[in-house]
């Protein structure tokens, strides 16, 4: 039955994006204010809690099973390959950074997570937690990316979301199942992932934070930040 647990969880925490992408539908707030000053704060805010994801949970964790060398050739190899996916999206004019950003961070952690249930971590439910926490915010952004550069309608773009909720659960099993005997391909992934999500902040995200003479965007990534660094504070 735990693994029944791992993925009730793991959906619950998934579900944070599509979440995020009913927010984002939420129009004329105020005079182009959701456009502007609020669009790039939840931006900032989404980054600061990709930041904290490698900060605290995927680089510390993943460099536990490796050598520094072979630890910072997985963290090297996942920003070349996310730089290669970045290229080809670009060549492609195809408008997905968030959403890659979200599923690089996503995909992880859920496998992380079942990993730590299955090794009776008491850590395993705010790992969860922090999880959904940074789901909503980058399900927000993907969804007003994708909205603003495709021709996809609201409902099939929220449809999407859904679906792609279902991945964590998906990897939380891989994770509690097959990778928990075994600490180095969870490790392999989490600095992979590290590596692409350091490439995305810097490429994509970071540069649509900053608006002229406003100074609230990036105080968000600091808010971000000091989210994920709370969770990981309770947590151990």
């Amino acid at each position: 039955m735990d693994w029944i647990l791992v993925v009730g969880i793991a959906w619950a925490a998934g579900l944070a994006m599509p979440l995020g992408a009913f927010f984002a539908q939420i129009e004329h707030i105020g005079p182009n204010w959701l456009e502007n000053e609020f669009r790039h704060g939840v931006i900032a805010f989404g980054a600061g809690a990709l930041l904290s994801a490698v900060a605290l949970v995927l680089v510390p964790e993943g460099s536990q099973a490796f050598s520094p060398i072979p630890a910072s050739l997985w963290l090297l190899f996942g920003a070349v390959s996310l730089m290669g996916l970045d290229t080809f999206l670009s060549r492609k004019k195809s408008a997905l950074g968030q959403l890659v950003a979200m599923l690089t961070d996503f995909l992880p952690e859920a496998i992380a997570l079942g990993a730590a249930f299955a090794h009776g971590s008491s850590s395993s439910f705010v790992i969860a937690l922090m999880i959904g926490l940074q789901n909503l915010p980058e399900g927000f952004n993907a969804f007003r990316e994708m909205r603003s550069n495709t021709s996809l309608s609201k409902g099939k773009i929220t449809l999407a979301f859904l679906c792609m909720s279902l991945l964590g659960p998906a990897a939380a099993a891989l994770g509690y199942g097959l990778l928990s005997k075994d600490p180095r391909p969870v490790a392999a992934i989490e600095l992979f992932a590290a590596g692409g999500i350091l490439y995305l902040i810097f490429q994509d995200i970071a540069p649509q934070v900053r608006i002229e003479r406003k100074w609230a965007p990036p105080l968000g990534a600091v808010l971000g930040f000091s989210l994920g660094l709370l969770g990981h504070l309770y947590a151990t």
